[in-house]
C-alpha cells in the first residue's frame, strides 16, 4: 500500500498475487468467501457467485485491499480456511475448507 504510516496487515507481501474476478475489481461487487489455500498458501476473494474463466483475475494482493479494506480483518485466516459472509453487513464466518 502506499501509505506507509499503515501497518501492512498480511504475512505476503502487498504484491502477491492473489485470485478474484472482475465481479469484485470492476463490478464493485463486495467480496463474500475469501479463502486461504492449503499448501501454495494462495488466497482467493470472491463475491459469492459462480465465476466463468473470462471473468478470472489475478492481482496485487493490494489492490484487492485498496477496493475492500475491511478485508484486512481477515489477515490472520490460517491456511486452509475460509471466511463466508452473507452481506457485507454481516459478520465473517471463518471455518476450515473443505473441498469437495
Amino acid at each position: 500500500m502506499s501509505d506507509h504510516s499503515t501497518v501492512w496487515p498480511f504475512d505476503e507481501p502487498s504484491n502477491v498475487a492473489v485470485y478474484t474476478s472482475t465481479h469484485v475489481m470492476r463490478a464493485g461487487l463486495p467480496v463474500l468467501l475469501v479463502t486461504h489455500d492449503d499448501g501454495d498458501g494462495a488466497w482467493q476473494f470472491h463475491y459469492g457467485g459462480d465465476v466463468e474463466d473470462v471473468d478470472a483475475m489475478i492481482v496485487a494482493l493490494a489492490s484487492v485491499l485498496k477496493l475492500h479494506p475491511e478485508l484486512s480483518e481477515l489477515a490472520d485466516l490460517p491456511y486452509g480456511w475460509k471466511a463466508e459472509r452473507e452481506s457485507p453487513e454481516h459478520p465473517w464466518v471463518r471455518k476450515p475448507r473443505v473441498d469437495s
